[in-house]
């Protein structure tokens, strides 16, 4: 007569120690959040100091009284306008022709898998396993012999280049996913291969073009190596423009962080509001049925 009444206390001995671990664990990974965001908070912190306070030598983690003197510095003191432009339009068109074609060439491994395709995924692994540093030189030869050193099209070709990978091994994982089905009804109805893929297959494979579009633009909006390494002026990207209040002589620590907040402040916005397309295309992508 005493086992359901056990095993009644056993179901509560057992809820109890997992409401426990699950408030611990919250605290731990609470605790470790706010460490890993602590120096950007400080950044944020620093940009709304006045210039003096923020290269004081004993410096507070709370400013003291709150100015937006260092973003008008920032703005009067170089064209970073221009240079948010550059980064904008340099990682947007990368980003759009990296998806596309990363699209085109999963489309094709997906469902024309070979022998021949299958060495080519595994070189466009290798590829992308390439350290950056390792292709910086040969990227600069190839783009000065074109002529297109200190333009926003080297940048372009450039990112792209380097996303395209990354954007095939994220997509075929999708397109293993849709059933080969969908293909055969869009032929029945009398569209080739390629308007398939168009108005069929990327309309239900958006969670992972919006995932692999969240990462291409990030590596292009984030790359400093390549923009200091192929502009000059014209071209000049906010990553380069930002490392230039830093001089052999002087640190304008105020202005640099007003412009690091500016900086990345829209793409993380972005990235919470899109946080979800994130976490269902990498799952759907990780998930073969």
């Amino acid at each position: 007569m005493s086992q359901p009444n056990a095993g009644i206390s056993n179901e509560n001995t057992l809820g109890r120690l997992f409401k426990k671990n699950k408030t611990i664990i919250g605290l731990i990974t609470t605790v470790l959040a706010l460490l890993f965001i602590s120096p950007y908070i400080y950044i944020v912190l620093t940009s709304i100091k006045p210039s003096s306070d923020a290269i004081s030598p004993s410096p507070t983690f709370f400013p003291r009284e709150l100015s937006l003197e260092n973003y008008v510095t920032m703005f009067n003191q170089m064209p970073i306008a221009k240079y948010f432009f550059n980064s904008f339009i340099t990682a947007s068109i990368s980003t759009i022709l990296a998806v596309f074609l990363g699209a085109l060439a999963a489309y094709g491994l997906s469902r024309f898998s070979s022998k021949t395709g299958n060495i080519f995924l595994l070189l466009t692994l290798c590829v992308r396993m390439v350290p950056m540093i390792s292709i910086a030189i040969p990227m600069y030869i190839i783009i000065n012999g074109m002529g297109l050193i200190d333009t926003r099209v080297a940048l372009i070709i450039t990112y792209t280049a380097i996303n395209v990978p990354f954007a095939i091994w994220l997509m075929i994982g999708f397109f293993n996913n849709i059933p080969k089905e969908f293909d055969e009804a869009a032929r029945i109805d009398g569209c080739n291969i390629f308007t398939a893929f168009i108005k069929v297959i990327l309309p239900v494979s958006l969670p992972g073009l919006a995932t692999a579009a969240i990462f291409c633009f990030m590596l292009a909006w984030n790359d400093f190596l390549f923009a200091l390494l192929l502009t000059s002026t014209n071209a000049k990207t906010a990553t380069v423009g930002i490392s230039e209040f830093l001089t052999a002589y002087n640190l304008d620590l105020g202005p640099m962080t007003a412009a690091a907040v500016s900086f990345s402040l829209p793409v993380m916005i972005f990235s919470i509001i899109v946080q979800r397309y994130i976490v269902s295309g990498m799952t759907l992508g990780a998930v073969k049925e």
